[in-house]
């Protein structure tokens, strides 16, 4: 799954609110993928709305752009806070940084700590050491105690990241 790379903000889009049944369906899909009731967070008003470009959709919920579709799958963006604050992460040491905010894939010798358990296809923040800034958004190779027993290979697979196309969609869409 690829989130395509660094670009400017595409020019065309379309914006418009979905139906509540669209918008559940949606939420329930969100919901089984991240292991916990999105619905609950939100309360009985929710507005879902999609933001369609090139670069792919953002779905806004309540006005903020929380989650994405690629491949058909909705994934959340690294600005959907309760998911940031909650995911299992994976700490990164400084050199890795450059290459994880390019889309490499995270590598085993550039793992500092796991925070969190996953299994498999789980997924997972890459955070820097320093400061603990999410860079990435990723899907796990393995389980987190093969993981933390890895000493070379690719361990988690980045499918979105820091100045990508949709996190510069996203960001725009917040301004």
């Amino acid at each position: 799954m690829n989130v395509p790379e660094r670009t400017v903000m595409p020019q065309k889009q379309q914006r418009y609110s979905l139906k509540s049944k669209q918008a559940k369906q949606i939420l329930n899909e969100i919901s089984e993928r991240l292991k916990f009731n999105i619905e609950v967070l939100f309360g009985q008003k929710v507005n879902v709305e999609i933001a369609e470009s090139a670069v792919g959709n953002i779905y806004l919920v309540n006005d903020k752009p929380l989650f994405f579709n690629v491949e058909k799958r909705v994934l959340p963006t690294l600005l959907f806070q309760y998911f940031v604050s909650r995911a299992p992460k994976i700490v990164v040491d400084m050199g890795a940084i450059p290459y994880v905010c390019n889309g490499a894939d995270v590598m085993a010798p550039g793992i500092v700590r796991i925070e969190g358990e996953f299994i498999k296809g789980d997924l997972v923040l890459i955070v820097d050491e320093k400061h603990g800034k999410p860079l990435a958004l990723g899907e796990t190779l393995h389980d987190s105690g093969t993981v933390r027993n890895a000493k070379q290979g690719a361990v988690v697979r980045n499918v979105h990241f820091v100045s990508d196309k949709i996190w510069n969609f996203a960001k725009a869409l917040t301004g």
